[in-house]
């Protein structure tokens, strides 16, 4: 075998990664980008146009607003239960638990997130009924089936998500850190101030951003939720597919995807970016 073939023998187990890549990503964008410009089979700007009329307009800024508030809360909670298990035993029975439960909920949504909360929460739901019995408080409304219920189901598996992609750069700060900072008489406050939270800074950022992603792409909970209206981008597209109003505005479906294609390719490569500077001190 010669030198080249076994310098490219090692390239080889990249193939199937590509060929996956391929299939499930360069080529929807492509179909993605060709349909936003193209409308009953000719180019045309008519879809990308439609971009700023005052729907779609309005339903991103409902999607900024249910990502960025998810994503807040959910890092702000989660960030702090992950600080919480990294002070434990790093082998005891606290972080296992935590960690295999944040596993779990961190991938528990669509409709099955969706029906639990409807029965919980909805009107005749099982919390609704207990207040309503007990305390005489109602808490039930049509808020469950708009965009603050939208945050709050979206926050459910946040938050675990949070500790999943958190604690890692909690468990790379070094014990050494803290005790040559008490050393040289820094409080708690201070390490935190000048020493720690820097630190964690990019990686609390750059996954607060993986949260924004996570909840501006996500679709079958709030389409399990919402049966009417298009509060949200990912509702607005189910609708230029499946509505019987936008007759012939299937193209504008691959428009409002380009769209979230984007926001998304921007939100990612800033978190790829603060991924890069917090690798740095984890190595």
């Amino acid at each position: 075998m010669s030198g080249t073939a076994r310098r490219a023998l090692p390239a080889l187990g990249m193939v199937p990664f590509l060929g996956y890549l391929t299939i499930f990503l360069f080529i929807p964008t492509i179909v993605i980008i060709v349909g936003a410009f193209e409308d009953h089979g000719h180019a045309s700007l008519a879809n990308v146009e439609a971009l700023g009329t005052a729907p779609v307009l309005h339903a991103l800024r409902q999607s900024l607003v249910v990502s960025a508030s998810t994503a807040v809360v959910g890092a702000v909670l989660g960030g702090l239960l992950a600080y919480a298990v990294v002070t434990g035993r790093p082998d005891g029975m606290l972080r296992r638990a935590v960690t295999s439960v944040c596993g779990v909920l961190a991938q528990f949504g669509g409709v099955m997130l969706a029906f639990a909360f409807i029965a919980t929460v909805s009107f005749s739901g099982s919390l609704t009924t207990l207040l309503k019995d007990t305390v005489g408080v109602d808490i039930s409304g049509a808020w469950l089936f708009d965009v603050p219920g939208i945050i709050l189901v979206y926050t459910y598996f946040q938050i675990p998500l949070m500790v999943i992609v958190f604690l890692p750069a909690l468990d790379g700060l070094r014990v050494q850190w803290r005790e040559a900072a008490e050393n040289l008489g820094a409080s708690t406050w201070q390490f935190w101030r000048h020493v720690g939270g820097p630190l964690l800074l990019p990686a609390f950022l750059g996954s607060t951003l993986l949260l924004f992603a996570n909840a501006f792409a996500s679709y079958a909970t709030a389409a399990a939720l919402v049966s009417q209206g298009n509060p949200i981008i990912p509702l607005f597209i189910r609708a230029a597919l499946t509505s019987e109003i936008l007759l012939g505005r299937q193209n504008l479906a691959y428009a409002l995807s380009l769209e979230m294609v984007v926001v998304v390719a921007i939100v990612m490569g800033l978190y790829a970016l603060l991924v890069r500077r917090t690798s740095r001190w984890l190595r």
